[in-house]
């Protein structure tokens, strides 16, 4: 199963449970989805390769309010609130040669320190994996979706994509590249899974609020769960667990990612929270996901082979 992006399929700067599936698929099913990024200030010059769905969102669906470009919803059958919705990560591939990072007045991490916007077009090799800054310095890239997730509860309402929250969304986690899995909590009929926000590179903490934006495609494996409690997001790498905290405060955030992960340790192996809380100060690793979407993310890593 493709899903293309366009007008058709893709919602610009809102989650919204009441959206209508683009698409439903089997629990278990896999599922290519392409995404777009940007808007018309964003565009490069000549001789980059530019997605013509991205140009025709901006003619017929500009953003009615601040956002991101969202692929989705996917509606997964027999997902029900309660449930737990796996994502696991199979591909994650670039879909154009540029990407883009620019710094505006009064956001990021220091929004009092550059009175001025700056912008800059990245230009982006695939086949050696590697993204060439304007003044020749090379990166090497490592793709994910910096959005990824279900539709956020009814009573919500009509919510940003910008802040993340307990359905998932702006995570901006630099770990959930291809061969990750994220797990993420059900909280309405069929899941509703979006995905766009494509990150050729980024560092922790995001700080100038962008990292190298870019149109991704994404190949997943949505597999509904009711064997996994969870009311928050999760997710695993081949050889780390990983729990999350979104909060404006980020020390709220460390605590929230450190009381899970603590749950989740006690739980896998077989010991008590106080055991599992040494062990987290032993062996844990607490990073800061971001740091300027409102609420701020930080995540706590732990290996799998000391559980």
């Amino acid at each position: 199963m493709i899903v293309n992006a366009g007008p058709e399929t893709c919602h610009w700067g809102y989650f919204d449970a009441t959206l209508d599936p683009v698409v439903t698929v089997p629990s278990g099913s896999e599922v290519t989805i392409d995404t777009i990024s940007g808007g018309p200030d964003n565009l490069p010059g000549a001789g980059f390769h530019i997605p013509p769905e991205l140009l025709e969102m901006h003619r017929v669906s500009p953003p009615k309010v601040p956002g991101h470009l969202l692929t989705g919803p996917v509606a997964v059958e027999g997902a029900t609130p309660g449930d737990v919705l796996q994502v696991d990560i199979l591909d994650v591939r670039l879909r154009q040669d540029w990407g883009y990072t620019f710094v505006r007045p009064l956001a990021g991490t220091l929004p009092l320190d550059f009175a001025d916007q700056h912008h800059m077009t990245i230009s982006l090799d695939a086949e050696r994996g590697m993204a060439t800054l304007p003044w020749g310095l090379e990166l090497p890239l490592a793709p994910f979706f910096g959005v990824m997730a279900v539709a956020p509860p009814l009573d919500w309402g009509r919510i940003s994509t910008i802040e993340p929250r307990a359905h998932g969304g702006n995570l901006d986690n630099k770990e959930l590249v291809a061969g990750t899995t994220l797990y993420l909590p059900v909280f309405t009929e069929g899941a509703l899974f979006s995905c766009g926000d494509g990150h050729g590179a980024q560092g922790d903490g995001e700080v100038c609020v962008t990292a190298i934006e870019t149109a991704l495609q994404g190949r997943f494996r949505l597999t509904v769960r009711r064997d996994l409690q969870m009311i928050y997001p999760e997710a695993e790498t081949p050889t780390h667990l990983i729990t999350m905290g979104m909060h404006p405060d980020l020390d709220v955030c460390v605590e929230i990612a450190l009381r899970r992960m603590i749950s989740v340790v006690a739980a896998r192996a077989g010991i008590n929270r106080a055991e599992a809380y040494m062990l987290c100060s032993l062996a844990g690793d607490l990073r800061i996901t971001q740091t300027v979407n409102r609420e701020k993310g930080v995540h706590m890593m732990m290996a799998k082979p000391l559980l």
